[in-house]
């Protein structure tokens, strides 16, 4: 259905994760931005968890090898099908033997881009899901990130949805930031009183750098340290995307989508899962800033999101009832 034209450096195939085996010591992976990729994947009206194209690195190309709907949501990177500019988050037909080319994304508007196919990327489920796990080798297309030449079928051939359609990014509609720099909420954890309040005082004041040595599986931050009241020695811990751990250096690292499934580095916080995509999204070399939250406000931020993604499923399927299919 697609043909990889590009290197493809890094891009990858991943659903909403791999859920329900972290006890076998096996992490979520999944999609680094799972808002973008539920907004794919509402856009072609493709099951919630359907598999997409992960592409955080740009230019990127691929062609059509069969007439396919897509849609493309995530960071906005000049894309174009052809000669033709598509629009960010919008879903399009496109036919045999069209080029779509992804350009460098806009400034301040996102890292990642989804390519969503109808019906889903077709490729084998491991352990309940299709997400890629580097590190394991396993799940998505062969264990890897996509290369040059790669073929992927869609899981819906010869279904057209409908088309030409699109949606206001969560950018937009849920936006966040703190004195200009874009946010993140985040829960005190296990240790974070262990820590001096001086240290306490800058995480939430500062802003905090996203290094080159940050990956899917961890965010390395760069800031002023974080300096413990007293050493302290840990065993291993179970941890989950979102946990905030902080190494002897002082410099945090946010646990991503392929983190490990435990970890003894001890726990200042947690990015709650409403926020994670907002982090996912966050350029390296960009900055960000902590809010700090509580348990009912993380609820009341995750039924948010839950909220405006029940608008757009509302208002693509009235779109649906009132248009005709392309």
């Amino acid at each position: 259905m697609i043909e990889i034209l590009s290197s493809a450096a890094l891009a990858t195939v991943q659903d909403q994760g791999r859920l329900g085996s972290l006890r076998h010591g096996v992490g979520t992976s999944g999609a680094m931005d799972r808002l973008a990729l539920a907004a794919g994947n509402l856009l072609l009206d493709n099951d919630a968890n359907a598999a997409a194209i992960e592409i955080p690195v740009f230019p990127f190309q691929v062609r059509f090898t069969e007439d396919c709907a897509f849609a493309l949501t995530g960071a906005d990177c000049d894309a174009r099908l052809g000669d033709r500019p598509v629009p960010p988050w919008w879903a399009v037909q496109a036919r045999q033997g069209d080029v779509l080319s992804l350009g460098l994304p806009a400034a301040r508007n996102g890292s990642r881009a989804y390519l969503a196919l109808a019906g889903g990327v077709d490729v084998a489920e491991v352990l309940g899901s299709r997400s890629t796990q580097l590190r394991g080798a396993f799940g998505g297309h062969e264990g890897r990130a996509l290369r040059r030449g790669d073929r992927l079928d869609a899981a819906a051939q010869g279904i057209r949805p409908h088309t030409d359609v699109g949606l206001v990014p969560p950018t937009l509609a849920l936006p966040l930031s703190v004195d200009g720099c874009p946010a993140v909420r985040v829960l005190p954890a296990a240790e974070y009183l262990r820590y001096r309040e001086s240290s306490r005082a800058a995480f939430w004041a500062g802003e905090w750098k996203i290094t080159a040595q940050s990956d899917r599986y961890g965010y390395r931050l760069a800031g002023e340290a974080l300096v413990p009241i007293a050493p302290m020695e840990m065993r291993s811990h179970g941890i989950v995307p979102g946990v905030i751990q902080v190494p002897p250096g002082g410099q945090p690292i946010v646990q991503m989508r392929d983190a490990q499934p435990s970890g003894g580095y001890p726990k200042f916080g947690t990015v709650i899962e409403a926020d994670l995509w907002r982090l996912g999204q966050a350029p390296i070399g960009s900055r960000v800033r902590f809010i700090e939250t509580t348990y009912e406000d993380a609820v009341a931020a995750q039924a948010e999101v839950q909220a405006w993604l029940a608008g757009c499923e509302r208002l693509l399927s009235l779109h649906r009832l009132a248009s005709p299919r392309n």
